[in-house]
């Protein structure tokens, strides 16, 4: 399961109800925040859920709505917070400017109590944990080096408690043999193999996080069938030339790419001041009936067959 803690859902500038960009993901003991735009550290005490293991930054782009949360982030970790070290993850240019930001305005010569890595990524898969993987791709805004991520469950064979009790299989390490694909000989001699207790390969989660973008035919093959999309809704359809204009999407763009990709369920932010969530919700949903539009503080879990 992974599960998503909405921080930040506007566009470009904050509302009253609304602050910029950032999300948490949360995978068993895993952490990463997803964007730091102005304000984060304190959508993450308004949320509750503090700043332990909160050590893995990914950026989807340098502009400073997504990422000028970062100076105040590291601001608090060198004075009030200890973690053991802090990884900020992005292209080049995004880490550029990212570096400057915090060598510059907040370090001023300075060296933080934590050791602070800058880990430039490219296209492809840079995070692999026991049980699922962190992908970067490509994305179209303005300027180089904007990326969505994915994050994906490893394929995996159930245990099939039954059949294993049925066959005299005694739990303890017998049973963990035979997950981790080794075959076991029982007490009385009878050789049990994987097969005999596994069910079919069955596909982990998939969850695609997209940030800004300004086109969607390109997102096809890295959105297709996952359990859920998060991705920028900006514009409504009636300002598609701006959208277009500024390299955005509007709901009704971001609704047909999970259609075509068919995608289980969809969740729009990035929520330009200038509409209600239900007007975004409106178009959406005539498109893609199961499309949700995030707000501050909102949390999703993304289970297996949802």
């Amino acid at each position: 399961m992974f599960e998503i803690l909405f921080l930040g859902t506007s566009a470009s500038a904050p509302s009253a109800k609304r602050g910029l960009s950032a999300q948490i993901i949360t995978h068993n003991e895993y952490r990463f925040l997803i964007d730091c735009g102005e304000g984060t550290q304190r959508q993450i005490l308004q949320a509750g859920v503090g700043f332990r293991h909160l050590t893995r930054i990914l950026l989807t782009h340098g502009h400073l709505d997504h990422i000028l949360g970062l100076g105040g982030l590291v601001s608090t970790f060198m004075r009030w917070e200890a973690i053991d070290q802090l990884e900020i993850f992005g292209g080049r240019g995004t880490l550029d400017r990212v570096r400057a930001l915090i060598d510059d305005v907040v370090l001023r010569g300075n060296q933080t109590p934590m050791p602070l890595y800058f880990r430039e990524i490219k296209p492809g898969i840079f995070f692999d944990a026991e049980d699922f993987t962190i992908t970067a791709f490509p994305v179209t805004h303005r300027g180089p080096d904007c990326l969505g991520y994915i994050f994906e469950g490893k394929e995996r064979r159930p245990f099939l408690s039954e059949k294993a009790d049925g066959l005299g299989v005694p739990f303890g390490p017998e049973r963990r043999d035979l997950v981790a694909g080794k075959a076991i000989t029982l007490s009385n001699g009878k050789r049990v193999t994987p097969d005999d207790v596994l069910g079919p390969v069955e596909k982990g989660i998939k969850l695609v996080v997209v940030g800004d973008v300004g086109r969607t035919d390109n997102l096809l093959e890295f959105c297709k069938d996952a359990d859920a999309l998060v991705i920028e809704s900006t514009y409504l359809e009636e300002e598609a030339e701006m959208a277009h204009q500024f390299s955005h999407l509007t709901a009704k763009q971001g609704a047909e790419l999970a259609v075509q990709a068919n995608v289980k369920k969809l969740i729009l932010t990035h929520i330009s001041r200038r509409y209600r969530g239900r007007d975004v919700l409106k178009e959406a949903q005539s498109i893609h009936p199961n499309a949700v539009v995030a707000r501050d503080f909102d949390v999703y879990q993304i289970k297996r067959n949802e």
